[in-house]
């Protein structure tokens, strides 16, 4: 019996010191100094790891649209086809105003068969200065009037948007959560630079992938 009262005598001593430790680190503020290291520590991994993500994003963006425009110049036009939105299709814009009530929009199927499809002529708009109408096939609308070849070898930019001319600019009034690559022909010396064209390609995701939903154009309007 001895034993057994000494030992039971012996715990509260162990215990007593253990709350006394547990007081005294909550005392000098142990506790509360490790948070803010892990916190820092936390925030410093966070910040490169969002900064590399984005910068990987456009770049990926930036090698879809560069895919796209090389396929225009080089009048491949069927090698795009796939990159169209699934269920939005193409939107095809004449100038920088967005106009939805009468731009041509094509599915993915539509444009496809409109290429094959040669005889078949669309109205597209209106040209500035005539207003006379420009009406034609797709693959002469893209060899002309988009003409990918222009825009080989000049300024990109992701995201942003260049306002140099007259026309108005609504492509975030019309596609506010897209993404967009411009590329951007700065004209020539003879026409001091008021021959300057611009291509915007924009992108919308689905389904965990990018697809083309409006190819723009641009340039110097009266």
């Amino acid at each position: 019996m001895a034993i057994l009262t000494t030992s039971y005598k012996k715990k509260p001593v162990t215990l007593a010191c253990s709350s006394l430790l547990l007081a005294t680190l909550t005392a000098t503020g142990c506790q509360s100094a490790a948070e803010p290291v892990e916190t820092t520590n936390s925030q410093a991994m966070s910040s490169p790891s969002t900064v590399i993500s984005t910068d990987i994003s456009q770049q990926t963006l930036r090698q879809q649209a560069l895919r796209i425009q090389l396929a225009l110049a080089n009048k491949d036009f069927s090698r795009i086809t796939n990159d169209i939105h699934p269920t939005r299709g193409v939107h095809f814009s004449m100038y920088a105003y967005v106009r939805l009530e009468s731009d041509k929009v094509f599915s993915r199927m539509q444009y496809k068969q409109y290429l094959s499809q040669s005889n078949i002529r669309f109205t597209w708009g209106k040209k500035d200065g005539t207003d006379d109408l420009l009406i034609t096939t797709l693959p002469t609308y893209l060899d002309t009037w988009v003409n990918g070849k222009t825009f080989d070898n000049v300024a990109i930019r992701v995201n942003e948007s260049t306002n140099n001319g007259n026309s108005i600019n609504n492509l975030k009034e019309i596609y506010p959560q897209s993404e967009v690559v411009e590329f951007y022909y700065n004209g020539t010396e003879a026409y001091a630079g008021m021959d300057w064209r611009v291509l915007r390609l924009v992108f919308d995701e689905y389904q965990g992938k990018r697809y083309l939903i409006a190819v723009i154009n641009d340039q110097w309007t009266t």
